[in-house]
């Protein structure tokens, strides 16, 4: 398994993030680009009509006088016209700042303000009214734009705009100076600012982390230059746009020219890749998570027959896994049995994801080895990748012929990885950011003095140059009895185990013991009691429910058979809700805000040890 490390592209590559879109227009005119919902149909569009539309909005914001690097924000979900907004920002030179739909108003106006912001993309009423409310204190912005055409009604007199009327004053700018936007673009430097993403820190407030033309650049070419999405491939995107993930994945686009289906709504994913049908997909771990909970439990509730066959079907798979990762023969009489498991069940695996998916990209957070392994022994190929906002998402990644399960791969090529003092994963390259927005200080931390950037993670890299993540730095714990805690692999062991489990999350620094804060997965606990005479109760009696607190600490017992003495859980309890986004609990990206957590749950903590 050698790295993959041809460095041949960076002499070629496009000098920022506009170029690299018009070329892509140029060269693929008449390919489709992306596609997108438009009621129960979908709509679709073309290189050249994107571009033609980008076009008209990046002089629509050259005429309301955007300068090179002057802030635009993007309040918005996932949708199509997020990124003809972030295409037309970076073409008309300006710098985009993301905001997510959920962040509330006066983290919002912190945002805009500490970014300067002079205009503003916003998606609906709900994010309008954010604006509203505090726009006494964005005295930079001049001018919102909303995607819902109604908004723009006279009401907050000019301030207000529609997408339409925007193009419309590109077409009045173009008109006079056709050449306006190319113009702009051909004159961005690599080093010019492209984006602004605050980090959702869980104390103080979020810091924009700033990133340049060449990070984006870079990510979209490196991976390109690894040969493993094509012109033909057709990706689904959900993941939130605000996010790094979100980012990298449309450069990954304007470099290797596939088509992408939008669609933000993460309740609609699964309906969603039944209908697409793509080649690939990026996700956090939850999505995975979620979708092997779901299939467990359904087979579960089949019950007889089909259940065993199920289970001997992964038997199988996990048999001849071993076999073909350790570059061993599979014996004919275990191949014949693998091919009629794969017709019965692993075909049907594949097909709950539309059919034609040669890989999924999983990022943000960790992902359990047992559920990719699973999901492996279905022929369902999972690529974990690593990076940070702090260098424009990607890092490391596997590639499909080169992977180890448990490890988020090999470094991209350009991209050098090192292991630091007390472990800490350490990386340089073209996509490290510029540094913190107004943090010289926050900069300085996040820096090592020969320019390496500090990622906050422990790892480890193998012979073979595959990284391995076993935790973040500030999550390790000590308890009173001098015994290391690593709370990710503790509950990465719970999700494997327990098919019920939404979160688990580990605390005991400086205890005595371990204890965990549990939530369900309000669709499979729904399911289980549908299958146990429970039906009609909702979460909060469920969890409250003696057979639901037996059957988790089962699970829990489970566990600790697998863990050492000094990690086993000593005290659980069932939150009475799960976590979630609106609550601050979660980040957009579906990581928990341990910290949150723990503070909104103090008093119960202090409880097991009192």
């Amino acid at each position: 398994m050698p790295v993959i490390h041809d460095t041949n592209f960076l002499e070629h590559m496009p000098s920022n993030c506009a170029v690299q879109f018009l070329d892509r227009v140029e060269r693929s005119a008449d390919r489709e680009a992306f596609r997108f919902p438009r009621g129960e149909a979908w709509e679709s569009v073309t290189w050249r009509q994107a571009g033609d539309r980008v076009r008209r909005l990046a002089a629509g914001l050259l005429a309301l006088g955007l300068e090179p690097e002057q802030r635009v924000g993007i309040a918005s979900s996932t949708r199509y016209e997020w990124i003809l907004a972030d295409l037309a920002v970076m073409c008309a030179g300006g710098a985009t700042t993301t905001v997510y739909p959920s962040t509330g108003g006066d983290d919002t106006a912190y945002i805009l303000s500490d970014s300067a912001c002079r205009i503003v993309f916003a998606e609906d009423e709900s994010q309008l009214a954010k604006l509203r409310e505090h726009r006494a204190e964005l005295p930079e912005l001049m001018k919102v734009v909303s995607f819902d055409d109604a908004l723009a009604d006279g009401a907050d007199g000019d301030w207000v705009i529609s997408l339409d009327q925007l193009a419309e004053l590109g077409d009045a700018h173009l008109a006079a100076t056709p050449d306006a936007v190319d113009a702009v673009a051909k004159a961005i430097g690599p080093d010019q600012l492209a984006t602004l993403i605050y980090t959702s820190g869980t104390t103080g407030k979020p810091k924009g982390v700033r990133t340049l033309h060449r990070a984006w650049v870079f990510e979209g070419e490196a991976i390109k230059a690894q040969d493993i999405l094509h012109e033909d491939d057709l990706q689904f995107l959900w993941l939130p746009m605000a996010h790094s993930f979100g980012k990298v994945l449309l450069s990954t686009q304007l470099a290797c020219g596939f088509a992408t289906a939008i669609d933000g709504r993460v309740d609609k994913i699964v309906d969603n890749l039944g209908i697409v049908k793509p080649t690939f997909m990026g996700a956090a771990p939850r999505i995975f998570e979620k979708a092997h909970a779901r299939i467990v439990t359904m087979q579960a509730a089949e019950g007889g027959a089909k259940e065993k066959i199920f289970l001997k079907a992964f038997e199988v798979g996990r048999k001849v896994d071993a076999l073909r990762l350790a570059g061993k023969s599979v014996p004919l009489p275990l191949k014949v049995q693998h091919a009629l498991f794969d017709k019965l069940v692993f075909s049907k695996v594949r097909e709950r994801f539309g059919g034609r998916v040669k890989f999924f990209i999983s990022g943000s957070a960790a992902l359990n080895a047992d559920i990719a392994a699973w999901f492996h022994a279905a022929g369902v190929l999972i690529l974990e990748g690593y990076g940070m906002t702090e260098n424009a998402a990607g890092a490391t990644v596997n590639h499909p012929d080169a992977y180890k399960l448990g490890t988020v791969g090999q470094p991209f090529p350009g991209t050098e990885v090192r292991i630091g003092e007390g472990g800490e994963v350490q990386l340089k390259g073209p996509h490290v950011m510029a540094g913190y927005h107004n943090r010289p200080e926050a900069t300085s931390d996040a820096l090592t003095e020969d320019g390496w950037l500090r990622t906050g993670d422990k790892g480890e890299l193998d012979a073979d140059g595959f990284l391995k993540i076993t935790g973040r730095i500030k999550e390790l714990f000590k308890t009173s009895g001098g015994k290391y805690i690593a709370p990710p692999a503790i509950e990465a062991k719970f999700k494997a185990i327990c098919p019920y489990v939404s979160q688990f999350m580990v605390f005991g620094a400086e205890r005595n013991f371990v204890s965990a804060l549990i939530t369900l997965d309000p669709d499979a606990i729904a399911g289980w009691a549908a299958e146990n005479g429970k039906e009609g109760k909702d979460y909060t009696a469920l969890v409250n429910d003696d057979a639901v607190q037996a059957m988790v600490a089962e699970y829990v017992d489970e566990l600790n058979a697998q863990l050492n003495r000094w990690e086993t859980i000593k005290k659980w309890k069932l939150l009475d809700h799960d976590l979630t986004i609106e609550s601050g609990e979660l980040t957009p990206s579906l990581k928990v805000k341990r910290n949150v957590v723990e503070n909104n749950n103090a008093e119960l903590i202090d409880s097991f040890y009192s």
